[in-house]
């Protein structure tokens, strides 16, 4: 059954001895606003719980719905685990080409690659739910939620291969496989993501963004390089 169909929403709670009635969202607004409710609850149980220590009951009660109204929208939990991450994957992209639209197309490669840490640096920081399930559940949960965890990052590795191959036209970026090149790059914004889970090391996202693009930019090695060294 849809939400389109009926007349109400109504369900038995496992612990009540009398129906819960739920009013119908009849507009399409209505409607959209209850699938959003559903998935922001969702995803904090998960977050707190786990993917298999968290129930429909559980997410139907954080939402403040029946347990059949959750079934009116999502036909398991697993299919709705999986809006949940396409539903993130779009977000962070849109986040980030946000961000990079806003770079000037004239200036230099560290002030886009900057802006595209420091959003994705943002996003997580501000979705710190969504970081709990990419680093622990996603990849205990098999290939489909892997798929979902490769996507977000491969969303992310895409944008800065086409502003890498751009740059690299340019002479500013080395040649070679700007996949490659994104690659290495959107797996050191993702560790460092990680650790901020745990500590921010006493420095906010922008200029974290910053170190981290001096990082890949110029390396460990000072500006004035090898020549200068003394023997």
């Amino acid at each position: 059954m849809t939400p389109e169909e009926g007349t109400q929403e109504i369900d038995i709670e496992a612990n009540d001895t009398q129906p819960k009635l739920i009013r119908r969202a009849n507009s399409k607004d209505e409607k959209e606003q209850r699938r959003q409710d559903i998935l922001v609850a969702a995803k904090k149980i998960f977050a707190e719980r786990g993917y298999n220590s968290t129930s429909i009951s559980d997410i139907a009660k954080e939402a403040n719905l029946s347990y059949g109204s959750v079934y009116w929208y999502f036909d398991s939990k697993e299919s709705l685990f999986e809006e949940l991450m396409t539903f993130e994957e779009d977000e962070l992209r849109s986040h980030i080409q946000t961000q990079i639209d806003l770079t000037p197309n004239n200036s230099d490669p560290p002030l886009a690659l900057t802006a595209a840490i420091e959003a994705t640096l943002t996003f997580f920081e501000s979705n710190k739910d969504l970081l709990k399930l990419l680093f622990r559940d996603s990849l205990a949960l098999g290939d489909r939620f892997e798929a979902h965890l490769y996507n977000i990052y491969g969303g992310f590795s895409k944008l800065l291969e086409s502003n890498i191959a751009f740059y690299q036209k340019k002479g500013f970026v080395i040649q070679g496989s700007s996949r490659l090149i994104a690659f290495a790059i959107t797996s050191l914004i993702t560790q460092f993501a990680h650790r901020r889970f745990v500590t921010d090391d006493n420095m906010n996202a922008h200029d974290l963004a910053v170190f981290i693009t001096e990082l890949i930019m110029f390396g460990i090695i000072p500006r004035h390089g090898l020549s200068n060294k003394k023997g």
